[in-house]
């Protein structure tokens, strides 16, 4: 009889809920359908190069389901920023994965995470590893999937936190301004911000011009509404700075007191004479216990890599496309980000009930 073949699994990048759900839906498949062994890599990409593993028993995996974070732990390493990763040296970041790749003898690896996890999945694809990719990021900018597992327990963190606030935007008739994650894409401030009732909500992909928010801010409180709610993706742009390049972004925001929430409070103040306040959600969008959909969604995706790499279906991402689980390949996916069109469905929903998208 052959060896038992052996398959290695990481989570790489930011945290998300539904890692654990991830983790134990691919080694339980693995272990229970297919008689493989999994062995986990601790700390990302970085237990890779540092050889840090343990193999995962069904013990381990018990229980695991509705918790939060990654029992593998996780970094932001990126093997191949290390300048002297071509040089086949046998001591660059690169070199030392494929050694201990090899040393482990594994017959393949699955790695969970986000934009940054399958682009340097994808270059390790081309160094000759046999690499499976599932998608998770709260942010939902993954392209070639209609979801991404993490996104649905952050938006019920981000919805109930505008729900909060508006109770003391009420009691005390202000402005307040929440800060919703999302890097580059407005995903998940979009949808929040439809759920929460936002009264403006701004998304990276429309530079927003303060002088339609003043407008609009005046307008409510004309009409005897002196409360709103503004929320605001992290990655938020004006429309001066939509043509800079990013250089000079990144100069004129490391002059910035505070984030972008901040800047568009000092904004609306001088424009309107009202005095804002901000929250800044940060990471309290990663944490905790995953929702219903991201586990579920995480299963389906766990259970679809451990099939791929019983038929040795490398190369490639699990995705969902129109409600169903498909496979697409890493290169489609490598250093692309998915933002939000603008004929999502809910970017007209938000106009057509009024919220003021700040661009008109």
């Amino acid at each position: 009889m052959s060896a038992k073949q052996r398959i290695g699994i990481l989570t790489s990048g930011g945290d998300a809920p539904g890692l654990n759900a991830g983790i134990r839906a691919v080694s339980r498949t693995l272990i229970n359908r297919y008689d493989m062994t999994v062995i986990g890599i601790e700390k990302g990409y970085k237990g890779l190069i540092e050889n840090q593993h343990r193999i995962l028993t069904a013990n381990e995996l018990s229980g695991i389901l509705a918790r939060g974070g990654t029992i593998l732990g996780t970094s932001r390493e990126k093997p191949f920023k290390d300048k002297d990763w071509k040089a086949d040296s046998g001591f660059g970041a690169v070199d030392k994965i494929k050694k201990n790749y090899k040393n482990l003898r594994l017959d393949g690896l699955i790695v969970l995470g986000g934009n940054g996890t399958h682009t340097t999945a994808h270059l390790l694809a081309q160094e000759g590893l046999r690499i499976i990719g599932m998608p998770k990021t709260i942010d939902n900018d993954i392209v070639c999937t209609d979801i991404t597992f993490g996104f649905y327990t952050a938006l019920d963190v981000a919805t109930n936190a505008i729900d909060r606030l508006h109770s003391t935007a009420t009691s005390h008739n202000r402005v307040m301004i929440i800060e919703v994650m999302g890097h580059k894409a407005g995903w998940l401030t979009l949808y929040s911000g439809v759920a929460g009732g936002g009264d403006v909500i701004i998304i990276p992909e429309i530079p927003y011009d303060i002088s339609c928010i003043a407008e609009h801010l005046k307008k409510r409180a004309a009409g005897g509404k002196e409360f709103s709610i503004v929320v605001v993706a992290e990655g938020a742009i004006s429309i001066t700075e939509k043509d800079y390049d990013k250089k000079t972004l990144k100069k004129i925001r490391s002059k910035m007191t505070g984030s972008i929430s901040y800047q568009i409070a000092r904004e609306i103040e001088a424009s309107t004479g009202l005095e804002p306040r901000v929250t800044v959600l940060g990471y309290l969008q990663r944490g905790g216990i995953p929702c219903a959909n991201d586990r579920l969604l995480a299963t389906e995706f766990g259970t679809a890599a451990a099939d791929m790499a019983a038929r040795e279906d490398y190369g490639k991402m699990v995705a969902l496309q129109n409600n169903k689980i498909v496979s697409v390949p890493l290169a489609d996916v490598a250093d692309k980000i998915k933002p939000v069109p603008m004929d999502d469905p809910m970017i007209l929903a938000a106009k057509n009930v009024g919220t003021c998208l700040a661009d008109n």
